[in-house]
């Protein structure tokens, strides 16, 4: 059974998907705010598709740029979040390379950080600054891979020097008007409407040495499931002092948040959180070929 249900969603995922293709090529090059809304719509289906149900908390400002901050925990987090706004994602320079999924990453206008070239960070930075000028919702997963979904792994704060660069001497950085900040916490909580226990939760998870196919496939045999989504409040990114600030404020909301999810409980609930201890920072591996957006 689980064969068959793997099986019918891959076909009706490629029958999908191949056709739209070129229809988002197309819209890329005569209406860039239809190219932003399709994708939307696309991992919309996506996820009906594939039995994810979405239950979500919160909104991304739909009137303002934003720099969306979340943690990642899976491949499937590119269509989940996909299919909670119109976004793009900012992605290690390998994915271009990936056959097919790279071909999804450009047509999703994802911003593309080659981290082996320090140079290339004011590279980056423009582009991100072009895209949220132009009131586009960027998301940046700051772990820099993915986890096992039962926590969240301390945030890399160079990852975060693209959005809120240092100031140099003598040179004033020209911020983008009404940029916003917001966090978004992702959990994944049933499978089949079964609660799943922290033993069983990287059954979601694609992290350490772990084959991106062979995950996939047994995820899609494994039945429909339910995740829980929970979006901070937007904060003006000019409120924070550097990119540390900026890593450190979204790291403990993120964090709180996702234990907050993980217990069942309501935001409101204050809970006392701290940063993983250092000897189990490096308990979940970054893959050999990384995460597909870290």
């Amino acid at each position: 059974m689980g064969t068959f249900r793997a099986a019918s969603i891959l076909t009706g995922f490629f029958a999908l998907t191949v056709p739209l293709l070129p229809v988002q090529a197309a819209l890329l090059r005569v209406s860039p705010k239809a190219a932003r809304r399709f994708p939307h719509w696309y991992h919309r289906q996506v996820c009906r598709l594939m039995g994810v149900r979405l239950s979500i908390e919160g909104a991304v400002a739909g009137d303002k740029p934003v720099l969306l901050i979340s943690n990642h925990t899976s491949w499937l987090d590119i269509p989940v979040l996909s299919a909670v706004a119109p976004l793009s994602f900012v992605a290690k320079k390998d994915v271009s390379r990936w056959p097919f999924v790279s071909t999804l990453a450009r047509l999703q206008r994802s911003v593309f950080v080659d981290r082996e070239r320090r140079s290339a960070v004011g590279e980056t930075t423009n582009e991100i600054m072009g895209r949220l000028a132009e009131g586009d919702t960027v998301v940046l997963f700051a772990e820099g891979t993915s986890s096992d979904g039962n926590r969240v792994l301390p945030f890399k704060t160079s990852l975060f020097a693209a959005a809120k660069p240092p100031v140099k001497a003598g040179v004033a950085q020209a911020p983008v008007p009404d940029v916003v900040v917001q966090t978004l916490s992702l959990v994944y909580t049933r499978l089949h409407g079964v609660p799943i226990n922290r033993s069983a939760r990287p059954i979601v998870g694609w992290f350490g040495d772990m084959e991106m196919q062979s995950h996939a496939w047994s995820l899609l045999k494994a039945g429909p499931l339910d995740v829980r989504i929970r979006i901070g409040a937007p904060i003006p990114l000019e409120s924070f002092t550097d990119r540390k600030d900026l890593a450190r404020r979204s790291e403990n909301e993120i964090r709180e948040n996702v234990v907050k999810l993980l217990r069942g409980y309501p935001a409101d609930v204050p809970i006392a959180v701290t940063a993983p201890a250092a000897e189990t920072r490096t308990s979940v591996r970054p893959q050999p070929g990384g995460a597909l957006f870290r």
